[in-house]
């Protein structure tokens, strides 16, 4: 299933012009990366968000959902569909949130 660009612009527009920013494709989808760390992406008609596992509990209270590709969850990753992406507030938070846990992590090559 392509990904949806419109979303992946909305993702961009969320994300800024953070320094040490990319994109790569990933999953099936695009994946934007903080100095070679994954911060989200957007897979289908929705996005994932690797929060860490320190603001899982939290970014799941907003709203988001646990991410499970396999049917297994994938600690410290959440998701939101095509409905809750549309919700600025949730998604933005879900970035803020993504963006510290990769400014956390070491650079990657």
């Amino acid at each position: 299933m392509p990904y949806s660009e419109l979303n992946a612009e909305t993702m961009r527009e969320d994300l800024g012009m953070e320094p040490g920013l990319s994109e790569k494709r990933m999953f099936g989808g695009i994946a934007f990366l903080l100095h070679g760390n994954m911060v989200c992406g957007v897979i289908g008609e929705g996005a994932m968000f690797r929060v860490g596992k320190e603001r899982e509990a939290a970014a799941l209270e907003l709203g988001a959902q646990p991410l499970s590709f396999t049917g297994r969850k994938m600690g410290g990753m959440v998701e939101l569909d095509a409905g809750a992406f549309a919700d600025d507030d949730l998604r933005r938070s879900l970035v803020e949130m993504s963006l510290l846990n990769a400014a956390s992590l070491p650079a990657k090559g």
